[in-house]
C-alpha cells in the first residue's frame, strides 16, 4: 500500500508539473499573439520596429526576472530557486517542480510588459523602450505581484494572503480582495506602465487635429491582427487554465474545464458585445473593435474564471466588449494616443474585471477589490512615470519628427519589414 501511495503521488507530481510547463508554453505563445496584433494594427513602416520590440522584451523579461524579478515576486521561492535549493521539487510543499512554477510566472511577466508596447508604438525610441522594460519586469511588476500573489504586505498597511485551495487567488486580508489570474495583477499593472509613458511621449504627428478632431490611422495588416488575436485567445487558456496550479485531481480537473469554458465564453461575449456596439455606432461592423472586444471579454474574466456559470461568463465579456469600445473612444476624445487600444483593453476593462468577481465569488468584497486595484494602479502608475521620467531626461524617449515621417523601421532598426512596397 506504501508503495501504492507512493506511486500515485509521483504521477500526481509528474502530471501537474507537465500541465504547467504546457500552459506555460501557451501563454509564452502569447508573445507572438501580441506581436502579431501589434504589427497589424501599426503603419506597415513601423512593423520591424514592433516586432523587435517584442521579442527583445520577452528576452528581457525572462532574464531580468531569473536574476531578481523571481526573488522579489516570491523572496522565499525566488532564493532558494537561484541556489538550487528546491531542485528536489519540494518548495512550499507544492505538487509540482519549481523550475515549472519560475516559467509560469516568467511568462506572465513578459505579457505584462507586451501589453506596452503596443501603446507606444511609432514614435518611442526602441532602446528607450527596452530600458524601461528592464525595471519594469525586474523591480515594477515584481514589488505588486508580492503584494498581491507573493502574499507580502503594501507598505505594512494592507496584508495579501494565500488562501488555501488549488487555484492561484489571493484574499487580501480583512478585505476579501481576490484575482485569480491577474485582470488587476498582469493587465492592469501593464496598461498602467503604458499609460504613463504615453502621457510623457504624446500622440503621433497627426493623430489630433488643431480644431480637436480625431484622424484615423489605419493600421496595415489587418489579416495579421486577427491572426494575433486569434493566438491570444488560444494561449489565454494557458493564461487562465495554468493559474488552477492543478490538474491531476477530481476536483482540480473540474476546476480547470470550468476555467477553459468561462475563458472561451466570455471572449465570444466580448467580440459580440463590441461587434454590435460598433455596429450601432458607426453603421458597420468594426474589424478592430470586434478583435478588442474579444481582447476585453478575456481580460474581463480572468480575474474570476473559476466561479461564474458559463452564461455569467458571457456576460462579463460582453460587458467587457461594450467597455473597450467606449473607452477607446474616450481616450481620443482626451487626446490620449494608443495605436493598439492596449490602455482600453488590458486597464479599464482589466479594472473591470477586478470589480466584477464578487459578483460571482462570494469570498471577495467590493472594497477589497477596489482597494486592491487602486494599490496595483497607484504603484505602478508613479513607479512607471518617474522611470519614464529618468529615461527621457537620459535618452529621451521619442525619435525625431523627421523619422517619425519616414518610419521607426529605418530609423532605428535600419530595414524595412515590406521592402518590395518602396519605391526605392
Amino acid at each position: 500500500m506504501e508503495n501504492l501511495a507512493s506511486t500515485v503521488t509521483e504521477m500526481q507530481y509528474a502530471m501537474d508539473t507537465f500541465y504547467f510547463l504546457v500552459c506555460g508554453a501557451l501563454v509564452m505563445w502569447m508573445a507572438a499573439g501580441f506581436a502579431m496584433l501589434e504589427a497589424g494594427l501599426v503603419r506597415s513602416k513601423n512593423t520591424t520596429e514592433i516586432l523587435t520590440k517584442n521579442i527583445a522584451l520577452f528576452a528581457i523579461s525572462c532574464t531580468m526576472y531569473m536574476l531578481c524579478g523571481y526573488a522579489i515576486m516570491y523572496p522565499d521561492l525566488g532564493s532558494a530557486f537561484l541556489t538550487g535549493i528546491t531542485s528536489d521539487g519540494t518548495a512550499g510543499g507544492d505538487t509540482y517542480a519549481p523550475s515549472a512554477d519560475f516559467f509560469f510566472q516568467v511568462v506572465f511577466v513578459a505579457t505584462a510588459m507586451s501589453i506596452v508596447s503596443g501603446a507606444v508604438a511609432e514614435r518611442m525610441k526602441l532602446w528607450a523602450f527596452l530600458a524601461f522594460a528592464v525595471v519594469m519586469t525586474g523591480f515594477i511588476y515584481p514589488m505588486e505581484g508580492n503584494w498581491t500573489w507573493g502574499g507580502d504586505s503594501v507598505f505594512g498597511l494592507f496584508a495579501f494572503n494565500d488562501i488555501t485551495n488549488d487555484a492561484d487567488e489571493v484574499i487580501m486580508s480583512g478585505f476579501g480582495f481576490s484575482d485569480f489570474a491577474g485582470s488587476g495583477i498582469v493587465h492592469m499593472a501593464g496598461a498602467a506602465a503604458a499609460l504613463a509613458g504615453v502621457l510623457l511621449l504624446g500622440a503621433r504627428k497627426g493623430k489630433y487635429g488643431k480644431n480637436g478632431e480625431v484622424n484615423a490611422i489605419p493600421g496595415a495588416n489587418l489579416p495579421m491582427a486577427t491572426l494575433g488575436t486569434f493566438i491570444l485567445w488560444l494561449g489565454w487558456f494557458g493564461f487562465n487554465g495554468g493559474s488552477v496550479l492543478a490538474l491531476a485531481s477530481v476536483e482540480s480537473a473540474n476546476a480547470v474545464a470550468v476555467v477553459f469554458m468561462n475563458t472561451n465564453a466570455a471572449a465570444a461575449g466580448g467580440l459580440i458585445g463590441a461587434l454590435l456596439l460598433a455596429r450601432i455606432l458607426f453603421k458597420k461592423a468594426d474589424l478592430t473593435m470586434a478583435l478588442n472586444g474579444a481582447l476585453a471579454g478575456l481580460v474581463a474574466i480572468t480575474a474570476g474564471p473559476d466561479t461564474p456559470t458559463a452564461l455569467s461568463a458571457t456576460l462579463i465579456g460582453f460587458v467587457g466588449g461594450l467597455i473597450v469600445v467606449i473607452s477607446i473612444l474616450s481616450l481620443d476624445k482626451l487626446k490620449i494616443d494608443d495605436p493598439v487600444g492596449a490602455i482600453s483593453v488590458h486597464g479599464v476593462v482589466g479594472l473591470f474585471g477586478v470589480m466584477v468577481v464578487p459578483f460571482t465569488n462570494d469570498g471577495a468584497s467590493y472594497l477589497g477589490q477596489f482597494l486592491g486595484a487602486l494599490t496595483i494602479f497607484v504603484w505602478v502608475f508613479v513607479a512607471s512615470l518617474a522611470t519614464w521620467a529618468i529615461i527621457k531626461a537620459v535618452m529621451g524617449i521619442r525619435v525625431s519628427a523627421e523619422e517619425e515621417y519616414e518610419g521607426v523601421d529605418i530609423a532605428e532598426c535600419g530595414m524595412e519589414a515590406y521592402p518590395e512596397f518602396t519605391n526605392k
